[in-house]
């Protein structure tokens, strides 16, 4: 910041005596004295601008001095450049033909120009191309089953004459029960042809036809000969406990417990009772087939234990158990129950309900004894509970039709089947499939007519939901109560014992 000095000689006093004061300490600002050639050059060039703004004032005496000092200095720049010629350098020597080629023969080159690659020597005029390429005597293959894949497409797959894979199936196919599990690996080794146009011969096949079975194939003069090599297998359940924590799901997860076994057993529970209601700190017990092999290999199979200890309310305790050749669940105490069973017998939409209706070809109104399901032509009809085929045939207005009785003054009636499949007489399941979606009778297109009888009356179908409820007793009570003793036996975890002894795993762990 400047303060203006405005005291000159016309103020007097005090002011006059500052004004003197300030001319002694500066003569030169009273008395002109002539300058150097320095200080007028510094005073000039203070000041002339030589740089301005080209921006700004375009066309005055101050922008032409500033476009002449930027061509000046754009001329001294150009003046000083080296130039745009090349920079000498000295020559690369050239190669002989045999460097050449040496050099070449490692090169990665591309596929138009041989794809030579490796340390190869060049060819010379020595050299005489081969009238038919060598082949490698053996050819080594890993190959994989897939989903919904067979043994025999796979080998067929990878290279395997169709002999020998008829040969390969005729030897283990008996081995395997339900086909080759996806993901199974095979290693295969196929030898030398006899001829170009003639298939390789399998020499070895190497895979594992079940848990507890590896095979070996070799051609041993001439012929495939298997060897099968048995694995140990341990086939003590697993049994995994807990304590509920934000989910019966993810704490049985974090447990160890299988998720096909997890699933299972949410869906055993959801039949007893609300899943909402399972609290924190409920304690849930699982009991699974499972199977382990000692190279380490498991499988997992069916639920066979469900239990559920709850802080508030009634525990659940389920065993999975066969009588009468039906496989059920049974409670602790030998009852067995299965709610809300299966009260739509096709899967399609209701078309037409129960009641007084106009009827679509007779034209008039009149009772409508069933419920109609609109499904599509040759959709399978299934029995909705139990029972025995009291007629199947030709009824009138209904078509085929087949009527089941289910005991108890119940019985159930199916037409417009377009096919039959089921005979006067025979007992069936739930589920099981009776008929075929049709449009036989009066109809006006394929669909389902579905009845209930109670007593030989007609009622609303959708008004009824079948209960199925089994007790045992006897020896099968007895037999039950043994094998819950026995899951519920169990120790928690797997066995040590068969930990310690995985680690010797013979030859066939390679398998």
């Amino acid at each position: 910041m400047f303060q203006e000095n405005q005291f000159g000689t016309q103020q007097g006093g005090a002011t006059a005596s500052l004004w003197l004061a300030d001319a002694l300490k500066n003569p030169s600002r009273t008395v002109d004295r002539p300058l150097d050639w320095r200080a007028r050059l510094k005073d000039w060039a203070e000041d002339v601008d030589l740089v301005p703004d080209l921006g700004q004032r375009v066309g005055s005496l101050t922008w032409f001095r500033g476009l002449a000092t930027c061509l000046g200095l754009c001329a001294t720049a150009l003046y000083l450049s080296p130039g745009f010629q090349p920079v000498p350098g000295a020559p690369e020597p050239l190669m002989e033909q045999a460097q050449f080629d040496e050099v070449r023969s490692q090169m990665i080159t591309p596929l138009a120009m041989g794809a030579d690659s490796g340390h190869r020597m060049g060819s010379t005029d020595a050299v005489q191309p081969l009238r038919q390429t060598p082949e490698r005597p053996q050819i080594e293959l890993n190959a994989q089953i897939g989903s919904s894949d067979t043994l025999p497409r796979a080998l067929s797959r990878a290279g395997v004459s169709a002999n020998d894979v008829a040969t390969v199936n005729a030897l283990v196919g008996g081995d395997m029960s339900g086909g080759a599990k996806a993901g199974t690996r095979l290693d295969i080794v196929l030898g030398r042809r006899a001829s170009r146009d003639r298939p390789r011969l399998l020499d070895h096949l190497a895979f594992r036809a079940r848990l507890d079975l590896g095979v070996e194939i070799n051609r041993v003069g001439g012929v495939l000969q298997v060897k099968r090599i048995p694995i140990r297998v341990d086939d003590t359940p697993l049994r995994i406990q807990g304590v509920v924590g934000d989910s019966v799901y993810n704490s049985a997860r974090a447990a160890g417990a299988p998720p096909k076994a997890v699933q299972a057993f949410l869906r055993v529970i959801a039949q007893q009772m609300d899943l909402g209601s399972i609290h924190a700190g409920d304690r849930y017990d699982i009991v699974t087939e499972y199977r382990r092999a000692e190279t380490g290999d498991v499988e997992v199979g069916d639920l066979l234990y469900a239990g559920l200890r709850r802080s508030r309310g009634k525990s659940i305790d389920m065993l999975k158990w066969t009588t009468g050749g039906r496989t059920e669940w049974f409670e602790a105490s030998g009852v067995g129950e299965r709610r809300g069973v299966l009260t739509q017998p096709v899967a399609g939409r209701i078309s037409s309900g129960y009641g007084q209706r106009r009827h679509p070809i007779l034209g008039y109104t009149r009772m409508h004894a069933g419920v109609d399901f609109a499904a599509r032509y040759g959709s399978p009809i299934y029995a909705v509970t139990d029972g025995r085929v009291s007629f199947a045939g030709r009824h009138g207005g209904h078509g085929n039709y087949v009527r089941l009785e289910h005991g108890g003054g119940l019985a159930t009636g199916y037409g417009h089947m377009s096919r039959i499949a089921a005979v006067s007489g025979q007992r069936v399941r739930r589920g099981q499939v009776i008929g075929y979606v049709g449009s036989t009778g009066l109809s006006t297109g394929p669909h389902l007519h579905y009845e209930l009888y109670r007593n030989g009356r007609t009622v609303n179908p959708l008004s009824v939901t079948f209960t199925t409820t089994s007790q045992l007793a006897g020896r099968d009570l007895a037999n039950f109560r043994a094998r819950l003793a026995q899951l519920k036996g169990l120790r928690p975890g797997l066995r040590e014992s068969f930990a310690q002894t995985a680690s010797a795993a013979p030859a066939a762990a390679g398998i």
